[in-house]
């Protein structure tokens, strides 16, 4: 398979995710959620001062989005207003970044857990959730930064990459959105997980940065394909109106000053045979 680039001059693109008849995406460094249809026109929605990273929807339609500086979840109103959803800051001193949505309107957030940005040594973290009236608690611990998450389409079962694991890591779901019974889905010799989407034949799509590549793996750790990327690959999604299409998030640096000065971040694609599942 191909990569060709469907959206370039991106600062860095994070968050993909296929709505309607688009994928909407952060341009973390650029402070923008934007969007981008199969024909590669682009719409800027809106901005978000402490950088966006994660995003999804209430059940009632509400844009979710994390705010990864100021460690806020915010919420789109139907008239526009970007208002604060959760206050995250009280459970990590560190930016949060990537998140997934539930059916129920249930936002599973991740964070960097040190600080990343300054080679600070790494240290474990949690996930927090978010439940959709807003209130905010731990869902797991002990999470090695924890980062792209995914929900199996009956709900049941969310799996985390957890970068600096380098493994994918499998909870079961409670009804009232509990995580419990935590185990190793995939260990990833030689790749690390950032963004990830589930198919329907219950593998994963991974993108990971340090090996450029982006990986399809089955549970228990067996790698069904590769797509080298040429650089490294920040995230991923099967989108398209037969959740076909692979969008692969690129870029040529991580730090905002290198981002800002390339402005090279790129949305590229490729056809897939088996679709897109569950959430996001």
């Amino acid at each position: 398979m191909k990569l060709e680039t469907l959206l370039d001059g991106l600062v860095f693109g994070e968050g993909p995710r296929w709505r309607g008849d688009r994928l909407w995406l952060s341009d973390m460094h650029a402070h923008t959620v934007l969007t981008v249809d199969l024909a590669g026109k682009r719409e800027d929605v809106l901005r978000v001062e402490g950088k966006p990273s994660g995003l999804g929807w209430l059940p009632d339609g509400r844009l979710l989005v994390v705010s990864m500086e100021d460690r806020r979840l915010l919420r789109r109103e139907a008239d526009g207003r970007l208002v604060t959803h959760a206050d995250l800051s009280g459970f990590t001193a560190h930016p949060c970044n990537d998140m997934v949505v539930d059916g129920a309107g249930r936002a599973f957030v991740g964070n960097f857990g040190f600080d990343f940005e300054h080679g600070e040594k790494p240290r474990t973290t949690c996930v927090v959730r978010v439940d959709p009236d807003g209130f905010a608690s731990v869902a797991a611990e002990e999470m090695r930064f924890p980062n792209g998450t995914v929900i199996t389409p009956d709900g049941r079962t969310l799996v985390v990459g957890e970068s600096f694991g380098s493994c994918l890591t499998a909870f079961a779901v409670g009804a009232n959105g509990a995580l419990s019974g935590r185990r190793e889905w995939a260990k990833l010799e030689g790749a690390t997980p950032d963004g990830i989407c589930l198919d329907a034949e219950n593998a994963i799509w991974v993108a990971s940065p340090v090996s450029s590549e982006v990986l399809r793996v089955r549970e228990g750790g067996a790698v069904a394909e590769r797509i080298p990327t040429g650089r490294p690959a920040i995230a991923c999604m099967l989108g398209g109106p037969d959740r076909r299409t692979l969008f692969v998030l690129t870029a040529s640096a991580f730090e905002a000053a290198k981002c800002l000065a390339n402005r090279d971040a790129h949305v590229e694609v490729t056809r897939v045979d088996v679709p897109g599942a569950g959430f996001p």
